[in-house]
């Protein structure tokens, strides 16, 4: 490896007065730091990175009458592809930058890829999955060999299920022209095997079928996605591990939330899946991670001058990171009752979010990097105190049925629907600055956004035109996770005219108007990470673990004492102890006046 040494050798420059002036120089020694920092990453990822690719034991394998259609339908020839990439690995479409994140490439001339779905019966398949991997196939983002199989419970033929999941299958507009021949040349890559969970023979049964369409690729790369209950989760893990992992690529498991229930339960899952699954090979999966503007929020923080000198306790009032459903369960009621809010939307949605905001300037941009200062922050916060927690539960009004009005709800539940808690940093950075993190179902909006309010300005001149309230007054920064993605930032402006009075306007980036494209889901988006091997969008054991502990003392503390949560009516604000916890730190909640539908 060559290294830079000192400022670097001399770089003739043109001067009136002198061969080589000091902005010369100044220009070497910036160029030359920055190569020396490029090389000490990437030195540093090939030595330490371990390896993504994990090979195991081959399987037995037959003729099973499988051929794997190419992307316009017909079957794959034998033999060798071409290779044009003149010995270059070229990960799929999206990794424009691969080295910028340190992800080791793929050669998709040369392997295969095999994506299992298991669980492929289920809603969140039907829904979403299949949906995702349909637009990615439509723009080009699946590698050129690939095959998609469903496995599950129910017995199905390779025609039923293709008309299942076809059902859920649409074009975006914007694709129309290049979507609607697809359909079929996509749904014939699509192959159902049905099996039990726990049944190793049914795996080996899998592995062979996917076999044949493979053994045409000098490599053949397997992903699993468990869209099951996580009570199964082992059992499959241990099934795919040993009679279906890939025998000449890597072999990949995307894990769905919920990771346990508790800090004892996620441990005991943990330790299960590490029998049979390495670090490096598990995805766990949290969705809201994959939205577009949580992968811009490292941007817009780190690659803009003006907000990271004020992204700390001096200007920042408070941080509110907001979730909320203008629904209740609607029949899902059973399994969000074992849950609660908290489990479902806080712990790990929010948390995720808090910490992607809150972190330090990570050393790079590799997963590894970032996700080290993610856990910083979770184990830099204070222990919740019952204090700093509010909990709620929705009732009927009018023609809305109320929590227990579900027949999917056991009788007299406490479950919370709703919980608003205060957390605390201790670093230096946010020492003393409330994050409050709000979560519900049947209020008044749907949304989901990060709420940053400034201080007052010091000594302002203008306080005597601005009323009474200051903080309506008070800078505002505003990132809308959705619907309607944008991001504001809410500035005071004097009004046109010849008298001086002031308002508050935007200054707004709203996606739908500036960018004449539709946004990826988000599923798409991890889904590719996935196959890309990037994993700076999912979560890490420790982080988990780290969330878990910070949670799991007051989830005890409410079930043990029974503790009922304050009732609100359905389409309402949520409970009036929300706001006084909000008051309690001189804050009010920032999604009362504005309405998250209108197009900023």
């Amino acid at each position: 490896m060559t290294v830079l040494r000192g400022r670097g050798a001399p770089v003739p420059c043109k001067s009136s007065t002198q061969a080589f002036s000091r902005t010369c120089w100044a220009s070497v020694g910036v160029n030359a730091g920055h190569a020396i920092a490029r090389q000490r990453v990437q030195h540093r990822a090939q030595i330490n990175r371990p390896s993504l690719r994990v090979a195991a034991a081959s399987v037995p394998t037959k003729q099973v009458g499988v051929e794997a259609p190419t992307q316009n339908g017909a079957g794959l020839k034998a033999g060798k592809s071409p290779d044009t990439t003149g010995g270059q690995l070229t990960p799929s479409p999206n990794m424009q930058n691969p080295d910028v994140y340190n992800i080791e490439g793929e050669d998709w001339h040369k392997a295969a890829l095999s994506m299992v779905v298991v669980g492929a019966s289920g809603d969140l398949a039907k829904k979403k999955i299949y949906p995702a991997l349909f637009a990615l196939y439509v723009e080009g983002h699946l590698p050129e060999y690939f095959t998609i199989w469903g496995f599950a419970r129910s017995k199905m033929s390779n025609e039923e299920f293709r008309e299942y999941i076809g059902q859920s299958l649409s074009c975006r507009l914007t694709d129309k022209g290049s979507c609607e021949g697809k359909f079929e040349s996509f749904l014939e890559r699509c192959y159902y095997h049905p099996g039990q969970y726990n049944n190793r023979d049914d795996f080996a049964a899998l592995s062979e079928a996917m076999t044949q369409p493979e053994k045409k690729r000098k490599t053949a790369d397997r992903v699993f996605y468990l869209s099951i209950p996580p009570s199964i989760f082992t059992q499959v893990a241990a099934c795919a591990s040993d009679a279906a992992s890939s025998p000449t690529g890597y072999t990949r498991v995307i894990v769905e939330k919920p990771f346990g229930k508790d800090s004892e339960s996620f441990r005991q899952l943990s330790t299960d899946l590490y029998q049979h699954l390495t670090e490096d090979q598990m995805f766990r999966i949290d969705h809201y991670l994959g939205k577009e503007l949580i992968e811009n929020l490292t941007v817009l923080r780190f690659a803009n001058l003006i907000f990271e000198p004020l992204w700390n306790r001096s200007f920042i009032r408070n941080v509110q990171v907001i979730f909320s459903e203008d629904f209740g369960t609607e029949g899902r009621g059973g399994y969000f009752d074992e849950y609660g809010i908290i489990r479902d939307v806080i712990q790990n949605h929010l948390l995720q979010i808090l910490s992607l905001f809150a972190m330090e300037p990570p050393v790079s941009l590799d997963a590894e990097d970032i996700r080290n200062e993610k856990v910083k922050v979770l184990r830099n916060m204070s222990p919740i105190c019952m204090e700093d927690v509010v909990i709620g539960q929705y009732r009927g009004r009018g023609n809305k049925q109320g929590y227990l009005d579900d027949s999917t709800v056991p009788e007299g539940s406490l479950c919370p629907t709703f919980a608003a808690v205060a957390c605390f940093i201790d670093n230096p950075r946010w020492d003393g600055v409330p994050f409050l993190l709000k979560a519900g179902k049947a209020l008044h909006t749907k949304r989901a956004e990060i709420r940053v309010q400034f201080r007052h300005v010091p000594g302002n001149l203008y306080k005597n035109r601005m009323g009474l309230n200051m903080d309506q007054t008070t800078n505002e920064l505003v990132i809308r996770i959705q619907p309607n993605e944008s991001i504001y930032l809410k500035i005071n402006n004097k009004v046109p005219g010849l008298g001086l009075n002031l308002d508050v306007q935007k200054l707004d980036l709203s996606y739908k108007t500036r960018y004449n494209k539709h946004l990826p889901d988000a599923y798409e988006r991890l889904i590719l990470d996935v196959i890309n091997g990037d994993k700076r969008l999912f979560i890490r054991n420790d982080e988990l673990e780290a969330a878990w502990d910070l949670f799991t003392p007051i989830l005890k503390e409410i079930e043990q004492k029974q503790m009922a949560p304050e009732l609100y009516p359905y389409n309402s604000r949520g409970p009036v102890g929300s706001h006084y916890l909000a008051a309690k730190y001189g804050v009010r909640w920032g999604d009362m006046t504005d309405n998250p539908e209108e197009v900023i």
